[in-house]
């Protein structure tokens, strides 16, 4: 390949992108090129940028698929130019006790300074997984959100028994219902306020649609009229993590997917009588 530079869109702090002409990686033995096709805009990098979490000189961009352009030394034995792929971004170091116990996670420092937003990536090999030709690379692009939605689905141990509430239908709460319905959950309720993206959770799986505001606020040691065995909180919002414990049955189990920027009250004393349990998803 000939080209030395490429478009990559980069964070200058305070808010700003700017798209500049950055070199084409350097290539690696154990490396591989892939020319960026799609990313998607996760909320993480609305927050990096919108509150200004984000280290300048970064380029963001996580939820990528794209094509192989060349493979390193190594890396050739196994990647041809051509291949239609992912990655992954948070691989883990594959050392540690979080790593070992089949509980990988990403690096504490976050994602690196280099993403896809930008025309080609310098990927190791060991990252990447090959896109089947029953999948579009545009659809494939959603790999890593809907592995966050896999990853949800499993911590919580839900079953087709269970009573489901999800609050909050963007990308990983209509994820998390599609994840779920493939595993034959139906009794499933969003709380969204958005009439369209409660019609879009409805249209993908989830059983009936409602209003925050129609939740109640039982008393302390009791529960709702119809409580809910699980609940997935996808917003990140405060007021929808603190109602969502208020729906759950006794015995019941809160997972935590959706971050923000406020923290909510979570009432502890609510969790302790009626013995409830938290989890926290990465994503």
């Amino acid at each position: 390949m000939s080209v030395d530079t490429m478009p990559a869109a980069v964070y200058r702090g305070n808010g700003l992108i700017a798209v500049e002409d950055w070199p084409v990686p350097a290539l690696g033995p154990d490396d591989v090129l892939v020319e960026v096709s799609h990313c998607g805009i996760c909320g993480t990098d609305l927050h990096l940028v919108l509150e200004d979490r984000g280290r300048a000189g970064s380029v963001f961009g996580h939820e990528w698929s794209g094509t192989v352009i060349a493979a390193g030394t190594n890396a050739a034995a196994h990647w041809e130019a051509g291949a239609r792929v992912v990655g992954n971004p948070t691989p883990g170091c594959g050392k540690c006790r979080a790593c070992t116990s089949g509980r990988q996670r990403g690096p504490p420092d976050g994602f690196s300074s280099t993403g896809a937003y930008c025309r080609y990536l310098a990927v190791p090999a060991t990252r990447l997984s090959r896109i089947p030709d029953s999948l579009s690379t545009r659809a494939a692009a959603l790999t890593e959100p809907t592995a966050i939605a896999v990853h949800t689905v499993n911590l919580s141990g839900v079953t087709p028994d269970d009573r489901v509430l999800v609050t909050g239908a963007g990308p990983v709460g209509l994820l998390t219902i599609a994840v779920m319905r493939a595993r034959g959950i139906t009794d499933i309720t969003v709380s969204e306020p958005s009439d369209d993206r409660r019609a879009r959770a409805v249209a993908i799986g989830a059983e009936r649609g409602v209003t925050p505001d129609t939740l109640g606020t039982p008393p302390l040691g009791l529960t709702v009229k119809d409580p809910f065995t699980i609940a997935f909180e996808c917003s990140g919002k405060p007021h929808a993590a603190e109602s969502a414990l208020d729906q759950l049955d006794y015995a019941g189990t809160l997972v935590f997917v959706g971050t923000g920027h406020e923290q909510p009250r979570i009432n502890h004393n609510r969790m302790i009588v009626l013995e409830l349990t938290a989890i926290g998803a990465y994503n």
